[in-house]
């Protein structure tokens, strides 16, 4: 069994609630289905955003998925790197598995598929 982190990015186009709810929520299913992923098997979900999305925490979104409700969350700032991608957020979930490196499944949605073009398939 290892610890493997899986990564994952979006972008919202509004400074919204309801945006960075649904886009956290979005990219969090994708990458439970791309990699097959019980809650039960999370470490933890680091969470990042750029310092333009301070509508509400995006932990909300995933805390309030079925299954969800006692992994650990950690919200944070991105860093805010000049020209930087926008309204960004970013996932590391960390989940214990069988699965090698070449296994997991990076997912990147939205204006995120800037960040890495050679994982945004």
């Amino acid at each position: 069994m290892y610890v493997r982190g899986i990564r994952g990015a979006t972008t919202v186009e509004h400074n919204s609630e309801e945006e960075i709810l649904a886009a956290t929520a979005e990219l969090l299913a994708k990458i439970v289905e791309s990699n097959g992923v019980d809650p039960e098997a999370i470490c933890s979900v680091f969470i990042t955003v750029t310092p333009d999305l301070d509508a509400t925490f995006p932990a909300k979104a995933i805390r309030s998925m079925p299954g969800w409700e006692l992994v650990p969350l950690m919200c944070a700032l991105e860093i805010p790197v000049v020209n930087g991608l926008k309204r960004c957020i970013r996932l590391m979930v960390q989940i214990n598995t069988e699965k090698s490196q070449k296994e997991i499944r990076h997912v990147y949605l939205n204006g995120a598929q800037a960040l890495r073009p050679d994982l945004a398939k």
